[in-house]
């Protein structure tokens, strides 16, 4: 700007700082990250969804049709619940990610926004992921204290198919911790040094 400008009062306009190309890099990773994060949801979830399995059991009243399935435990409809949650936020965060890499903008409280709801998302389906395995492990090993027996001897084909759920929501639960340390270091090198 030449002294004229500046005499006739024209302020200048601030300009942002350019985007860093690590920061691009930090970019692409967090939108892989959040895609496989949406297929591990899914997987798990159609897991668990698909884990139903009916064997005839005998008692002393007779014999009948018994039926083992996800819904018969609050632990494996929360897994769901929590694994579709972080699978719809895996598909909001990814376009916001992919829309912050077509058109940058320094926006270091959308990084936050997702560093939050990123670690909250992780407890989550820690939590879920936890409580999930708890209850399945019952099912395998049963509970001789308190006389539950194992089922996993007679619903083979329900606890495959639970047992890879929760192998696979671990995997979406280790994408979370990820995508945390992934934001977290994309923040810390926002900050200016001195």
């Amino acid at each position: 700007m030449s002294s004229m400008e500046t005499e006739k009062g024209a302020v200048p306009t601030p300009q942002a700082p350019p985007v860093a190309p690590t920061d691009n890099k930090y970019r692409v990773v967090d939108v892989i990250l959040r895609v496989l994060l949406l297929a591990a949801s899914i997987a798990s979830v159609v897991l668990m969804v698909t884990s139903k399995q009916t064997e005839i059991i005998v008692s002393p009243l007779g014999s009948r049709p018994n039926a083992a399935k996800f819904q018969n435990s609050p632990a494996f409809i929360y897994l769901v619940a929590a694994l579709s949650v972080a699978g719809l936020y895996s598909i909001i965060t990814a376009l916001v990610s992919l829309s912050y890499m077509m058109k940058p903008i320094v926006a270091p409280k959308l990084f936050w926004i997702l560093l939050i709801h990123d670690v909250l998302l992780l407890g989550i389906v820690a939590a879920a992921t936890g409580t999930a395995g708890g209850v399945g492990y019952i099912g395998l090993k049963g509970n001789t204290h308190v006389r539950w027996g194992k089922i996993c001897n007679v619903y083979d084909k329900f606890c495959r198919h639970v047992g890879a759920s929760i192998i696979v929501s671990l995997f979406a639960a280790v994408v979370l911790v990820l995508l945390v340390f992934v934001n977290a270091n994309s923040l810390y090198r926002r900050i200016p040094k001195y």
